[in-house]
């Protein structure tokens, strides 16, 4: 029986977490501080990583890993260079997965394949350090930042 290694796990748990409190912020508005509080400790406690769902990234996210401009209701960490989940609401109501794909392509990402479906779409882009899956659904963008194997 093979097992998953621990990076991948703590990966997977980080994306499940952001996209857990994503869905839980979208679906009962703005959670108050004692909800946000118990959900950041609960991901950081899961994941040994660093968690906000106040508008700030991780100390240690990327930064050649260009974000659009927004609100940033998650933000999740897995600890170290293991990988990052950031939910950003742009500011204005263009195409919020096109722009976000602009902004990676001129940081010098390119695609590496992309889906789509109705209302939304997933994209992975890498730059040979960082791989980012953006996906978008309405007015969000969600980015999942791992290292590039």
């Amino acid at each position: 029986m093979s097992t998953m290694p621990t990076t991948s796990r703590a990966a997977i748990a980080v994306a499940i977490a952001g996209i857990t409190a994503s869905l839980l912020t979208g679906c009962f508005g703005n959670p108050g501080d004692l909800v946000n509080q118990g959900v950041e400790d609960a991901i950081e406690s899961a994941t040994g990583g660093e968690v906000s769902l106040d508008g700030d990234l991780p100390a240690d996210f990327p930064t050649s890993v260009p974000l659009i401009e927004g609100d940033i209701s998650v933000a999740a960490g897995a600890g170290g260079a293991e990988g990052w989940v950031v939910v950003v609401t742009p500011s204005d109501s263009g195409d919020p997965v096109a722009d976000a794909a602009a902004e990676l392509e001129a940081a010098g990402f390119t695609e590496d394949r992309s889906i789509s479906g109705d209302g939304g779409g997933a994209a992975f882009y890498t730059d040979g350090e960082w791989t980012v899956l953006l996906i978008g659904q309405g007015s969000a963008v969600s980015y999942t930042v791992a290292p590039a194997r």
